[in-house]
């Protein structure tokens, strides 16, 4: 493992102005975004629409990074340049995504536990030779006001991620540890306060327990806000303050930065929630996004499948990434959204 490698991928990730974008969705989750526009969910649609995202022009300047499927990092362009090299040589690093998703945590009746620990090591060997250089791997933590998650939920999710961890850094890949406590659900922000100080503060004993470096790695966690049924909904400048004060208390300094991910926020919502954590002032890691959804919603909208809009669903794609490097830096503001900044 070489340390100062995996720490200079990582912070170049989360240079200035830059965050990921998640392009990683299983077939599943991109069926549901294409059955939304009325489009065949084929493998050359998928193909097709990745690859209008990454040869959208200048995004380059806000993107450090980009996560991939594992048919995405083995797919081309369509002048036969693999996904992964046309990336690198924008200077946005290719990454991959490992988990093989969230299933039922036996006899934890509400809980999951994400799998995809066998066969890890070999399959991150590959993956480095197809030339991804970082990675991710989800753990879902359900949230309710009194019962959910349970202690041995968290746990069995935080010894999952760090093992992960450990194994990426072992083969030279940056990981990214996702330990998400869901915005679904009637919770207050005050409880989601609570169980993401539980998670994190576990999660960073597994991961010091297995040796994983914090320099090189980063951390990709929910913001701490009310549950989407939550009567009583929390500004942006409470969901900040909340977050940065959960945060300063559980991640170590020596993290190089935090991706977050949207949780299903509108796209603005995830923007401008960013925005207010930056304007709060300096912090001891990047404060920066990881987003899927919150990126990409308008893009499909725009695209609808169709050629002749192409260049309004990159337009429309560059504006959401260059928002968001505003965000990052404290200088974006809602006017943004409707007059071009």
């Amino acid at each position: 493992m070489n340390i100062d490698e995996l720490s200079a991928v990582a912070k170049a990730i989360v240079a200035e102005q830059k965050g990921i974008l998640a392009a990683d969705e299983s077939g599943p989750t991109i069926k549901k975004r294409f059955d939304a526009i009325k489009l065949e969910c084929s493998e050359e649609n998928r193909r097709r629409y990745r690859e209008i995202l990454f040869t959208t022009a200048c995004v380059e300047a806000h993107l450090g990074g980009v996560i991939l499927y594992d048919e995405t990092l083995r797919q081309s362009s369509t002048d036969g340049k693999p996904f992964a090299e046309l990336l690198a040589q924008r200077g946005i690093i290719p990454g991959i995504k490992v988990d093989g998703g969230a299933k039922p945590l036996a006899l934890h009746a509400g809980e999951k536990i994400t799998e995809g620990l066998d066969g890890l090591r070999e399959r991150l060997l590959e993956y480095r030779q197809l030339g991804a250089r970082f990675a991710k791997w989800r753990a879902v933590i359900e949230i309710d006001q009194l019962d959910l998650p349970s202690t041995y939920g968290i746990r069995a999710n935080a010894h999952a991620l760090a093992r992960y961890a450990a194994l990426c850094q072992e083969a030279g890949i940056v990981p990214i540890v996702e330990p998400e406590v869901l915005m679904d659900g009637s919770h207050s922000l005050e409880r989601c306060e609570a169980v993401t100080s539980q998670v994190l503060e576990i999660v960073f004993a597994e991961l010091d327990a297995h040796r994983v470096a914090f320099e090189g790695m980063l951390l990709k966690p929910n913001m701490v806000i009310a549950g989407l049924k939550c009567a009583q909904q929390a500004d942006m400048q409470q969901v900040a303050a909340a977050t940065m004060r959960c945060l300063a208390r559980y991640v170590p300094a020596a993290v190089p930065g935090i991706v977050f991910l949207s949780g299903g926020q509108s796209a603005q919502d995830a923007t401008a929630h960013l925005n207010a954590m930056n304007q709060l002032g300096s912090h001891p890691w990047q404060v920066s996004f990881s987003y899927g959804r919150a990126l990409q919603a308008p893009v499909l909208a725009a695209w609808k499948g169709l050629e002749q809009n192409v260049a309004e669903a990159q337009k429309t794609f560059f504006r959401r990434c260059h928002l968001n490097g505003l965000a990052r830096i404290g200088k974006y503001h809602s006017a943004m959204e409707v007059t071009p900044p």
